[in-house]
């Protein structure tokens, strides 16, 4: 494992304006990118057309021997060929490069041999070469195709980086399963809303407070101006305290009691982003978590509230 870090970390400490050169010519292709590739080095190019294709750069991988009896059919000229060969010398790969030259497709190559027949023939080299492999014969591919498969996840995430993608885009290529959740839902699908949402003036007393809280059930209660303005909440955790600290409670005013500039989220924010603040709310230096957030309309009036249940419910965990 340590032969196949330091392989990663080499190949990080050389990178420099050819990498740059790879991630331009892959971003600027109008068509797909083409992945190949032989043998071990052919099974990391399938995972990083997969990472490619599902992080905003449309590919798939074109296994190099079936390219010469017919599949280079698949590749057009707008194009681009990503190959991978450690000793940059792979039969398959070199002849199917006539047919990617005779259609102008710029070929970017990943190697352990910038020296290679196939470097020589490429518009864009990228060293993954290794000092050994783990393998204790120093023969079979490991730190190699180790280092391959983060060089081409490198790329897939300045790819990703550049095009802007955001959460919601890549739910939209992971419809299904926990990446989908997570990524899927905003805060107004979830948050509750109308007279769902517990609110009750400064002026209230915390008698009146505590039956708002119990009504609506949420734990917690905003607090608001005369003018209808979040001026701050309280929670069951403010109520706790409060008790501790000793003296009368129900006849003191909510704008007494209330804690004021509670942590709010916008109604378009992503429900994992809502967990994020709740998890790790701040208050006073002391990290305390938090089970509910405020989501106010334009005037700054409370127009929902987002419960951590809610977000368990649809199992964003």
């Amino acid at each position: 494992m340590r032969l196949e870090a330091q392989g990663i970390l080499a190949a990080a400490d050389r990178l420099d304006a050819r990498f740059a050169a790879a991630v331009d010519v892959l971003a600027r292709c109008r068509g797909r990118v083409i992945v190949t590739g032989m043998g071990k080095s052919g099974l990391v190019g399938r995972k990083i057309a997969a990472t490619l294709a599902s992080t905003g750069t449309p590919a798939y991988f074109l296994h190099a021997a079936e390219g010469v009896h017919g599949d280079i059919g698949m590749v057009a000229r707008d194009d681009v060929v990503l190959a991978l060969s450690n000793s940059g010398e792979t039969d398959e790969v070199l002849a199917v490069l006539p047919l990617i030259k005779r259609l102008g497709v710029p070929l970017v190559l990943l190697t352990g041999d910038p020296g290679s027949t196939l470097a020589r023939q490429s518009d864009v080299v990228v060293d993954v070469g290794v000092a050994e492999e783990a393998c204790p014969l120093n023969l079979a591919p490991t730190a190699s195709t180790t280092t391959a498969l983060a060089m081409g996840d490198a790329l897939a995430m300045a790819l990703l980086e550049l095009r802007g993608l955001r959460p919601e885009d890549y739910a939209a290529l992971h419809p299904s399963g926990a990446l989908g959740w997570k990524s899927l839902f905003t805060v107004a699908d979830l948050m509750h809303t109308g007279d769902a949402v517990p609110a009750v003036g400064e002026d209230a007393t915390m008698k009146e407070a505590i039956g708002e809280m119990t009504a609506k059930r949420l734990g917690m209660t905003t607090v608001v101006d005369a003018a209808g303005r979040l001026v701050g909440v309280i929670t069951d955790g403010d109520l706790r305290r409060l008790q501790l600290a000793g003296g009368p409670l129900l006849d003191r005013l909510a704008g007494d009691c209330m804690t004021r500039d509670p942590q709010r989220i916008g109604v378009d924010e992503l429900a994992v982003r809502a967990l994020a603040l709740m998890e790790g709310h701040a208050i006073a230096g002391e990290q305390r978590p938090i089970t509910s957030l405020v989501i106010t309309d334009a005037g700054g009036r409370p127009e929902g509230v987002i419960h951590l249940h809610d977000i368990l419910r649809a199992k964003i965990v």
